[in-house]
């Protein structure tokens, strides 16, 4: 209702097209030409899966978290979107993403966390884009946000473009869970999940502090990485 109202007050314009009075940031074309990831994915991991079942890389090698809710394909323009949040501080469309992100089956857990940022880049950026996103998911969910039950403790180099087996090794050990979690269901948020790697270090120290289930809620699912 508020969100209608503001809408009202302060008509803007599509982030995409440039569309006057768009009613949620984005004109209807534009948030209807939104890539969806498609109904059959794996539901460990989310990609594209035949009949919707476990996928092969993940009956190879199963990951430490449980279930993967995304709700579009990190492409264009969705790509743009994510940029202009967090490299251009457009700190509204955080928002959008969680509205986008509500159109998944309802997600039940006991806890909430966003994925940690290291230091060095919370001060580069300012903000943690996952946190944004989390506080409004929280609230239309009524679950637990938990801003300061894990930390990311290590800086370590940029995942992207990293080969897989890389990945791997370039995070183990940069997370960190400062709470018990014993008995406790977690929903982990993040913006993107591009090969898993990241997420998948963050269930298993999760889970090494007690998590019995670990689902990842994101809001876009990269469908290309490297097995």
């Amino acid at each position: 209702m508020w969100q209608r109202l503001l809408n009202r007050l302060l008509p803007q314009d599509c982030q995409l097209c440039g569309k006057p009075d768009a009613g949620d940031l984005l004109c209807t074309a534009c948030l209807a030409d939104l890539p969806r990831l498609p109904a059959g994915h794996c539901p460990l991991c989310a990609l594209p899966a035949p009949a919707g079942a476990v996928c092969g890389g993940c009956l190879r090698h199963p990951p430490h978290f449980d279930a993967t809710h995304a709700s579009l394909v990190y492409a264009f323009p969705v790509d743009q979107l994510v940029q202009a949040f967090k490299y251009g501080h457009q700190l509204a469309l955080a928002g959008l993403f969680a509205r986008l992100m509500r159109n998944e089956p309802a997600i039940d857990a006991d806890v909430m966390i966003p994925l940690p940022l290291s230091q060095q880049r919370l001060r580069e950026r300012g903000f943690n884009q996952a946190v944004e996103i989390a506080r409004p998911l929280a609230r239309a969910n009524g679950i637990a946000l938990d801003l300061q039950a894990t930390a990311r403790v290590a800086d370590t180099a940029a995942q992207a473009g990293l080969p897989w087996k890389e990945r791997r090794a370039n995070i183990r050990h940069a997370f960190e869970c400062r709470m018990d979690l014993s008995d406790k269901s977690v929903v982990v948020v993040d913006d993107v999940m591009t090969s898993g790697a990241t997420l998948d270090e963050f269930a298993r120290i999760l889970k090494l502090h007690g998590a019995t289930r670990v689902t990842n809620w994101v809001l876009a699912r990269t469908l290309k990485h490297e097995p």
